[in-house]
């Protein structure tokens, strides 16, 4: 460049914004986006005691459970790095079963959870709604690598996920991974589908 030409600032690339989240049909219920304004029949989705025989424990509270939900509501991390999606679960006649959520990272990865109320378990309500948002993780979030987290004993779990196509990860990576010896990590590629 020679000495009498101007120097031409360089703008760093904008980061995309992601996408709006959006309702996803799955046929026999849809997901919806979870706002505070789901937070009271929530309340009583997450109430039910035999959701936590593995872990966790339910809200403390309706109040802290909506200002949870709002918190959430950002839809990301608050350096911007990560997206946080949630969906409650709503059934044809209108009611919550749950929900389903993808925290997804900038590498194109997504850890995922969900979490029914015990009256729906059996019904292949949990395989549709995760089915559903791993689809939609894919098309409108480009992740191509999905990753849960489970209790060892949580046999009704693991099984949802191996007929997911998840598949274990190896003692190496859970050990890198700093994975307590009484959970799970459970990995799969976004190619790989669930059987039937």
């Amino acid at each position: 460049m020679a000495a009498d030409e101007p120097v031409r600032l360089v703008r760093p690339l904008q980061a995309a914004q992601p996408p709006a989240m959006r309702a996803v049909d799955a046929g026999i219920l849809l997901l919806e986006p979870q706002t505070a304004t789901h937070a009271a029949a929530m309340f009583q989705v997450l109430s039910d005691p035999a959701i936590y025989l593995y872990e966790n424990q339910p809200p403390a509270s309706l109040e802290s459970l909506r200002t949870r939900f709002a918190r959430l509501e950002s839809r990301q991390s608050a350096d911007g790095s990560q997206q946080w999606l949630n969906w409650v679960i709503r059934l044809p006649g209108g009611a919550l079963a749950g929900y389903v959520q993808a925290t997804v990272y900038p590498d194109r990865r997504a850890t995922i959870a969900y979490e029914l109320a015990s009256a729906y378990w059996g019904r292949s309500l949990a395989r549709t709604a995760t089915e559903a948002m791993l689809r939609e993780l894919v098309a409108s979030y480009g992740v191509d690598s999905f990753s849960a987290l489970l209790k060892r004993d949580n046999l009704r779990s693991l099984h949802l996920l191996q007929r997911l196509g998840f598949r274990l990860a190896s003692a190496a990576l859970q050990r890198r991974s700093e994975v307590p010896p009484d959970e799970l990590l459970m990995l799969r590629r976004a190619s790989a589908g669930g059987g039937s």
